[in-house]
């Protein structure tokens, strides 16, 4: 539906109030303006109309909003009418880039941490070689989780049993079976030890650099992995999680609950592609055997989602509105989708920061 045709369709529903005694308006406006959702609106479109048969109408702006909302949410082509401020409707278009976003957030909610798995690889059993050495090992941990997300049944193995620090700290798993191969998972080794770090900073600096580069570890390196700012990508993507999370807590102590809807266009500009490509992601994981694409995507979903978050939540004496619900349901979407990537990495996403 373009433009034009939005226009002339609100238009036909609020000729059709008048002939049926809903509204009495003397002098009908010949054209409806439609236009993209101004600040703290939604959806594809927003029209102020209401606005302008409130007063010959006899009747608040929000009454007559409601009246031709519940007309426009009967027309073919129309997703979803959302009444926000003081009368505006805010119109998505079935199909358009708000349904597309409405449904993957019921998506990514309906799944939990586990959106993006599938059952492609099932009856496979893929033999997974590591060189025996501390990032190979990892590595092999790493790829082995994200496979059986796509219902893979790896089988691990390694020319010797990984070391005890590795398996206690870093969450090496100690059931490898002991075998060697000619093509073993062989990454740029790791050039120090990297258990001072503990298993999600180590994890994380092993593992988020492609393997054919080498990590960044030992010295004045391990500073940058452990610091708390922005400069750190592991930090940025865990503390978009905890924000998620916390804000959450804060909405249910303001009464609201999230509530997958339609967002004007800045809400959600960035977050859609990435939280959409999550699942191809985890496929090219698992068949690339590189747990670096996963790292990498979730360091893009993270920053998406900063732009989002200070806009969550009523400001001052604003009411919790639909597109405040709509906003917490992508946020916890995009915080859910965090924390299941991180899993599959071997790190923790914890709730607070």
């Amino acid at each position: 539906m373009t433009p034009v045709e939005l226009s002339r369709t609100v238009l036909h529903a609020v000729r059709r109030a008048v002939d049926e005694g809903e509204l009495a308006v003397a002098v009908l406006p010949e054209r409806v303006v439609v236009a993209p959702p101004g600040p703290g609106g939604c959806g594809d479109y927003a029209t102020n109309v209401a606005l302008q048969l409130a007063r010959p109408a006899g009747k608040p702006a929000p009454a007559v909003a409601e009246l031709l909302r519940t007309r426009l949410l009967r027309t073919d082509g129309i997703h979803d009418v959302v009444v926000t401020g003081p009368g505006f409707l805010n119109i998505s278009l079935a199909g358009g880039a708000n349904a597309r976003l409405t449904r993957l957030v019921r998506d990514i909610l309906r799944a939990g941490p586990r959106y993006g798995h599938t059952h492609d690889l099932a009856g496979q059993a893929p033999a997974l070689h590591a060189a025996p050495e501390v990032r190979a090992l990892v590595l092999m941990d790493s790829v082995a989780r994200v496979l059986r997300s796509q219902g893979a049944s790896p089988q691990m193995h390694c020319a010797r049993p990984p070391q005890d620090a590795w398996v206690r700290i870093l969450g090496v798993p100690s059931d490898i079976t002991i075998a060697s191969s000619d093509t073993p998972l062989r990454p740029v080794p790791a050039p120090a030890d990297p258990t001072p770090l503990g298993r999600d900073a180590a994890r994380w600096a092993l593992l988020h650099p492609a393997p054919h580069d080498r990590p960044r570890i030992g010295g004045a390196e391990n500073d940058a992995h452990l610091a708390q700012r922005e400069t750190n990508p592991l930090f940025r993507v865990r503390y978009a999680h905890a924000r998620a999370r916390a804000l959450l807590r804060n909405a249910a102590d303001l009464g609201f609950t999230p509530e997958p809807g339609p967002l004007a266009g800045e809400d959600a500009q960035g977050l859609l592609p990435a939280l959409s490509d999550h699942p191809r992601v985890l496929t090219a994981t698992a068949a690339h055997r590189a747990p670096d694409r996963l790292a990498r995507h979730l360091v893009a979903v993270a920053d998406a989602l900063a732009p989002l978050l200070p806009t969550v939540l009523p400001l001052g004496d604003e009411k919790p509105s639909a597109a405040h619900r709509a906003r917490l349901a992508l946020a916890e979407a995009a915080g859910t989708v965090l924390a299941g990537g991180l899993s599959l990495l071997g790190i923790d996403a914890p709730d607070h920061l």
